[in-house]
């Protein structure tokens, strides 16, 4: 896929790819805390965790008779019970993410991003949903484990793609929508929920700092950043006419002066995007729009993608 527009058979075909994402695999995580959630109840589960003296009301069943007939005194074994942990995808559709200067527009690869966690959540068993916003609208998807609710929030997240329009790119504010989708995530997402923020990242605020500081602090929140070639460095020097749907501009990228403020920019935008994040233990992850999706989050994650079809 490639383009100013995701489609739904796009985004299911990435379920292939999403097959080698090992988004929750001990040990090849990029965050310790990515994995199998552990509840903080004890309770019969899957994996032992340590043997103590009997209490009232423990079960029985679970006494270790071994250690009891050493100590002379009960003792029983105690289980981590292991749950379903909720996913959830806040995915950005806003103006500012109708970019794109070679194979996708960030808004279509921050798509195929949350397309890619959602399978991968749903092939892990756990429960998948999210928040899809732009400036204006937000759209939440209660977190299960359910094919239909994964296709539920892809049928959404076409949907949002496509409503977005050149021409009334110079009326909106992205920041705004962050932050108001910050705020609900905080009154919606249970504690230990793992977050998968998706966005450019370009309008975080003083409010969005705020919430996203709160987030992390009772869940487990990656911050994936979808960039572009052309933010980052101005194209080879020549005229060239511009546009954002209402307003027409002449430039010229000759001028070395402007070259190097424009990258400058970037870098300390992007050096306080790092530094405020890291303030918090949120890992960034990037995804460069000029190239395959699948195939960096896959290489991100550790998976050797050589001689591999991925669905794009």
């Amino acid at each position: 896929m490639s383009g100013a527009y995701c489609t739904l058979q796009s985004l299911v075909n990435l379920r292939l790819s999403a097959k080698d994402l090992p988004l929750f695999r001990q040990g090849r995580s990029l965050r310790q805390m990515l994995g199998n959630a552990r509840s903080p109840f004890k309770g019969r589960g899957i994996d032992f965790e340590e043997v103590r003296a009997y209490q009232f009301g423990d079960d029985i069943r679970s006494i270790d008779w071994r250690v009891t007939a050493r100590r002379m005194k009960p003792h029983t074994k105690v289980f981590q019970e292991e749950r379903e942990r909720p996913v959830m995808i806040l995915l950005d559709q806003s103006h500012a993410m109708f970019f794109g200067s070679q194979l996708n527009f960030k808004s279509v690869s921050a798509a195929e991003i949350s397309a890619l966690i959602a399978w991968a959540t749903l092939n892990h068993g756990d429960r998948i949903g999210g928040v899809l916003f732009n400036e204006h609208e937000l759209n939440e998807t209660r977190p299960k484990r359910s094919r239909k609710t994964l296709m539920h929030w892809l049928n959404q997240t076409e949907r949002m793609n496509r409503k977005l329009r050149p021409a009334s790119i110079a009326s909106m504010d992205a920041e705004h929508g962050l932050a108001r989708t910050l705020r609900h995530t905080r009154r919606v997402a249970h504690p230990g929920t793992q977050i998968f923020l998706i966005s450019d990242f370009n309008q975080v605020n003083k409010e969005s700092e705020q919430h996203l500081a709160q987030l992390a602090r009772h869940n487990e929140l990656m911050a994936i950043k979808v960039n572009d070639p052309l933010e980052q460095q101005l194209p080879n020097p020549d005229q060239y006419r511009i546009t954002d749907g209402m307003h027409n501009l002449s430039v010229n990228t000759g001028h070395p002066q402007l070259r190097q403020q424009f990258h400058q920019q970037y870098l300390t935008h992007h050096e306080q995007l790092k530094q405020m994040l890291a303030r918090y233990r949120i890992p960034l992850l990037e995804i460069n729009c000029a190239t395959p999706t699948a195939h960096q989050l896959l290489g991100l994650y550790g998976v050797r993608t050589n001689n591999r079809e991925l669905a794009q």
